[in-house]
């Protein structure tokens, strides 16, 4: 029994002596691809630093002061100017088109969208928030929810409440949750959906009682449930 398992370590290891050669073997023979595959892969991860330190992070800067002037007009609802420019300073357009890989770039389509909302051109307001890419947890919300609008604008209410849900399911808060369900309910509401807009309506009262929506929503549930009983 002792000489078998002997014997079976000893195979055991010339297995692993002989897989091990191969490897080396392998390595020896294909040397230059691997040099070659290392090098490139270095020569991108440097290309890309310079590129980020040496283009994009200047570019950003000028970017954002670019900026200024555009978020000003939009703070003070000059939606032409502020998509547009004045001629003397940038519009969120040009910012777009000069500085589209900053993040000053990005936040650009957003204001565009949001302007162009404000100023009822609902399919370029669409365009552009659908251009907009965030993770914030505030903006992405206020961004599906302006979608919502833009598409109830246009007449096209499945999209609208597609959009409604996802502003208020994509982050849960005391600020802009309430709104996009009061919204969403709203519209099943006008639908003739009174099941799913009552439900919606006592998860505000429930869970956000505080909130504006909140506040307000028991004549929205007294409505649906005298709607239902007819």
């Amino acid at each position: 029994m002792a000489k078998n398992k002997d014997t079976r370590e000893q195979d055991s290891f010339s297995e692993v002596e002989s897989t091990l050669t191969k490897t080396e073997q392998i390595i020896e023979d294909n040397q230059k691809i691997l040099v070659i595959v290392v090098g490139v892969i270095v020569a991108i991860v440097v290309a890309y630093l310079g590129f980020t330190k040496l283009y994009i992070q200047p570019r950003e800067l000028d970017a954002q002061e670019q900026m200024f002037m555009a978020e000003q007009y939009f703070e003070k609802d000059s939606f032409n100017l502020a998509i547009n420019g004045d001629g003397n300073y940038l519009g969120f357009l040009d910012i777009i088109e000069d500085y589209g890989m900053t993040d000053a770039g990005n936040l650009s389509n957003y204001y565009t969208g949001i302007s162009y909302l404000k100023l009822g051109e609902y399919e370029a307001a669409l365009d552009y928030l659908n251009e907009f890419d965030t993770d914030d947890l505030l903006l992405v919300p206020v961004t599906e929810g302006a979608k919502g609008d833009a598409y109830l604008e246009l007449g096209e209410s499945d999209k609208a409440l597609s959009a409604y849900k996802n502003a208020y399911k994509a982050s849960e808060n005391e600020f802009t949750t309430p709104i996009y369900m009061m919204k969403a309910a709203n519209l099943l509401e006008e639908e003739g959906n009174l099941d799913d807009a009552l439900e919606i309506y006592q998860t505000i009262k429930e869970e956000y009682p505080t909130s504006n929506e909140g506040r307000s929503v028991a004549k929205y549930i007294a409505r649906v449930e005298i709607k239902q009983n007819k």
